[in-house]
C-alpha cells in the first residue's frame, strides 16, 4: 500500500466539516424524512488477499477513499490487498413494525457487507449504488457495520473508467489515480414493514400525461397488504439555487441558496391510486416541459401504507427532427436544440472521485452555465444522485458515460490509429474481442449488469438525456447489442453508441472527436452530427499545478495566447460546419486533472484560465448560427 502527496486543495476541502461531511440527503429523488448519515470516522485496515497479514490501519473519513487527502489516509490499495471498514452505529427502530435499511452510493470494486458479524450482502461494481435490509441482524444497542472487498483497478475487467493503479501505460497523462473502497455516502433509512422500493416516471409530453410504475419490499406471505400506492402531483415549479452575487456568478466561499424541492403549501394539481406491479398513467391539465432555460419540476409524493416519499418529475421531450435544407438535427420539447457543453470529468485535488462538499458539485454546474454551455458530458464516472439532481434543478444537460473496463488497451489501435485515419477505425468490427481487450466473459457480462444498474439509478432525472455505452474503443464490444438494451430499457433519450470513433453504424449520433486537425463534416442520412470531444488546449497556471508533468493538445503560456487561439479554434472548426449539419460541440474540458492541464479551469477550481464574456459571447454566436438552419 503505497504513500500518496498532493499540496492542490480547493476552497471546498479547505472548508470541509470533518465531524459531519457531506451530510445532505444522498438520493433527494426518492426521499424519506427519517435519514441517518454513516458519513464521517471509522476504522480502516489493509490487508494480504493470501496471507491475511496486516499492511495498514488507521482511522478514515467515509465517504472519502483511502488514496484522497481528505480521507486522512493517503495510500494507494494494491490489487493484492483487501480493505476492511468498521463503524459501530445505533440506530433505535422498532422491530415489530419498521424495518432498517442500509445504503451505499458506491463502493469500488468488490465488497461483502457484514452487520454484528452476519453477511447481510455484496456488491460487484464500483460505480452503482446498493441497498439491503439489516432489520434482523441488528440491536437496539451499539451494532458493528464491517465493509470488506477488492479493488483490482486495471488488472480486472471491471467498469474503471480513468482510473489506474499504475501509470506506465502508453497516454498515461489522460489516466487518474485509482481510488478504492467507499467513495459516495452511506446511510441508513428507517421504513415500515410494507415499503416502497422504487418509482419509475416517465412523462409523455405529447399525451400530456405521466406513467409510473413502482416496485414494493416482498414481507412474508402472511404479512402482505393488498394496498395501492397514493399519488399527489403538485404544480410545477423552477427551483434553481440562487448565488449571493447575482450576475457575477457563485463564489465558491460563499454558501449557495438552494430552494428546496418540497410540497408544503403548493397547488395540487392531481391525486389519485396506482396499483404496485402495473403501470399507471395520469393526465394533466397543467403542462409545463423542463429546459435549460425554464427547468420546471413537478413535486410529486407516494403514499404506500405508511411509508412516504417525496420526489419529482419533469416533462421533456428529446426526437430528431430536419432543418430547412433536410439536415437531421436535435429537437427537445419538438424544438430544434443544439448542445454546446464541456468535457466533465469530475475529479478534485483533495478528493478524486467524490467531490468535497454539496456545493462543490453545485459550484461546477453553475460555472459550466455562467460560461455560456447548456451541456456536461459526464466522462466516465457514475457522479452521487445529488449531481444529477442539481443538474435537474439548476437546468443543464447532462450526456452520461458509461464508465469504461475491459482488459489492457493497445493504445496505438485504439488512440493513434484512429486519430489518423478515422475512416479506417469506422469499418472495424467491434465483434473482434481481441483488439478491443473484451476477451473475458464474465467481465462483457458483468459490463451489461453495470450499463442496466446506471440506467435504473438514473432514468428519472431530466437533465440527462443521452446515453454513451463506449467511448474510443475503450474495452468496447458488440456496441449494437449495448444499443439495442438500452432502446428496451429506456426509449426516452438519445444514445452515442461509439463516442469518438470505431463506429458500428448505430445509435442517434455520427459522433467525431478531433484534437488534431481542421475540421470538415457533411451530413449523415440517418443519424445526427456531433463533435464529442475537441479543443483540450493547455494553459499551465504554475501555482495550481498538481503535478511537474505536463499534458495537454496544445500549449499555450499566457491568457491571451489561449483566448486567442480557443475564438480562432471556434471560428475556423465550429460556426463554418453549422450549417453543414454540426448540431453539438463539446469542448475538453471543464477543469485541469493532475497531469492534464487542459480545462477551463485550474484543478482546484480557484482560477478561469478564459474569461466568462469570451465564453458567453461564443456561445451565443453559435446559437445564432444554428437556429438560423432552419
Amino acid at each position: 500500500m503505497s504513500e500518496l502527496r498532493n499540496k492542490l486543495s480547493s476552497v471546498f476541502g479547505e472548508k470541509l466539516n470533518r465531524e459531519n461531511p457531506l451530510p445532505e440527503h444522498p438520493r433527494p429523488q426518492f426521499k424519506r424524512a427519517a435519514m441517518q448519515s454513516l458519513n464521517g470516522e471509522w476504522i480502516y485496515r489493509v490487508v494480504q488477499k493470501e496471507d491475511r497479514k496486516e499492511v495498514f490501519r488507521g482511522k478514515i473519513l467515509v465517504p472519502f477513499s483511502p488514496e484522497t487527502e481528505l480521507s486522512g489516509v493517503g495510500r494507494m490499495l494494491n490489487p493484492d490487498e483487501v480493505f476492511e471498514y468498521r463503524k459501530n452505529f445505533v440506530s433505535a427502530f422498532q422491530p415489530e413494525k419498521e424495518r432498517l435499511l442500509l445504503h451505499f452510493g458506491a463502493v469500488d470494486q468488490e465488497c461483502e457487507v457484514f452487520v454484528n458479524g452476519e453477511k447481510v450482502g455484496e456488491h460487484k461494481g464500483g460505480y452503482t449504488g446498493f441497498s439491503m435490509d439489516i432489520s434482523e441482524q441488528c440491536t437496539e444497542e451499539s451494532n458493528l457495520l464491517l465493509v470488506r472487498g477488492t479493488d483490482g483497478s486495471e488488472t480486472v475487467p471491471h467498469a474503471r473508467g480513468k482510473q489506474r493503479w499504475k501509470k506506465n501505460c502508453r497516454y498515461s497523462s489522460i489516466f487518474y489515480t485509482g481510488q478504492s473502497g467507499i467513495w459516495k455516502s452511506v446511510w441508513l433509512e428507517k421504513v415500515p414493514k410494507n415499503y416502497l422500493r422504487y418509482a419509475k416516471m416517465t412523462a409523455d409530453l405529447d399525451e400530456e400525461g405521466v406513467r409510473f410504475s413502482f416496485a414494493v419490499n416482498s414481507p412474508a406471505e402472511e404479512e402482505k397488504i393488498e394496498e395501492s400506492v397514493h399519488v399527489r402531483i403538485f404544480e410545477p415549479q423552477i427551483f434553481a439555487s440562487k448565488t449571493k452575487e447575482g450576475e457575477k456568478g457563485a463564489d465558491p466561499v460563499k454558501e449557495a441558496e438552494e430552494k428546496p424541492i418540497h410540497t408544503e403549501g403548493m397547488h395540487l394539481l392531481y391525486e389519485g391510486e396506482a396499483r404496485p406491479g402495473e403501470e399507471f398513467f395520469c393526465k394533466l391539465a397543467l403542462i409545463k416541459p423542463w429546459s435549460t432555460e425554464e427547468p420546471y419540476l413537478y413535486p410529486v409524493q407516494f403514499q404506500y401504507g405508511e411509508d412516504s416519499v417525496e420526489s419529482y418529475f419533469a416533462f421533456r421531450k428529446l426526437s430528431l427532427g430536419r432543418d430547412k435544407k433536410g439536415i437531421l438535427r436535435f429537437f427537445l420539447n419538438n424544438k430544434p436544440t443544439l448542445f454546446t457543453g464541456l468535457l466533465d470529468q469530475g475529479y478534485w485535488p483533495e478528493s478524486l472521485m467524490t467531490a468535497p462538499s454539496d456545493e462543490a458539485l453545485l459550484y461546477d454546474i453553475r460555472k459550466t452555465k455562467s460560461f455560456g454551455f447548456n451541456t456536461i458530458r459526464k466522462h466516465m464516472k457514475v457522479e452521487p444522485d445529488r449531481f444529477y439532481y442539481h443538474c435537474d434543478r439548476e437546468g443543464i444537460f447532462v450526456w452520461q458515460d458509461m464508465p469504461c473496463g475491459g482488459g489492457t488497451y493497445n493504445h496505438f489501435f485504439v488512440t493513434d490509429f484512429p486519430n489518423v485515419w478515422d475512416k479506417g477505425a469506422r469499418k472495424i468490427k467491434d465483434s473482434h474481442y481481441k483488439l478491443f481487450a473484451r476477451q473475458d466473459q464474465a467481465g462483457r457480462e458483468q459490463y451489461y449488469k453495470d450499463l442496466e444498474e446506471m440506467v435504473e439509478e438514473l432514468y428519472n432525472h431530466p437533465s440527462i438525456v443521452l446515453w454513451t455505452p463506449f467511448n474510443e474503443g475503450w474495452g468496447q464490444f458488440d456496441a449494437r447489442v449495448a444499443t439495442e438494451k438500452l432502446r428496451k430499457w429506456d426509449k426516452t433519450r438519445l444514445i452515442n453508441e461509439a463516442c469518438g470513433w470505431f463506429d458500428q453504424g448505430g445509435g442517434d449520433l455520427f459522433s467525431i472527436h478531433n484534437y488534431r486537425y481542421a475540421l470538415k463534416i457533411k451530413p449523415e442520412k440517418n443519424r445526427v452530427v456531433a463533435l464529442t470531444e475537441f479543443g483540450g488546449y493547455a494553459f499551465p497556471l504554475k501555482e495550481h499545478l498538481w503535478s511537474k508533468k505536463e499534458f495537454g493538445y496544445k500549449f499555450f503560456s499566457s491568457e491571451e495566447e489561449v483566448t486567442a487561439a480557443y475564438e480562432k479554434l471556434w471560428e475556423r472548426d465550429i460556426f463554418p460546419n453549422v450549417e453543414k449539419g454540426l448540431s453539438a460541440a463539446i469542448y475538453t474540458q471543464t477543469s485541469d486533472i493532475e497531469e492534464e492541464i487542459n480545462g477551463l479551469m485550474s484543478y482546484d477550481r480557484k482560477v478561469d484560465k478564459l474569461t466568462k464574456e469570451i465564453l458567453k459571447k461564443l456561445n451565443k454566436k453559435l446559437m445564432e448560427a444554428y437556429h438560423s438552419c432552419f
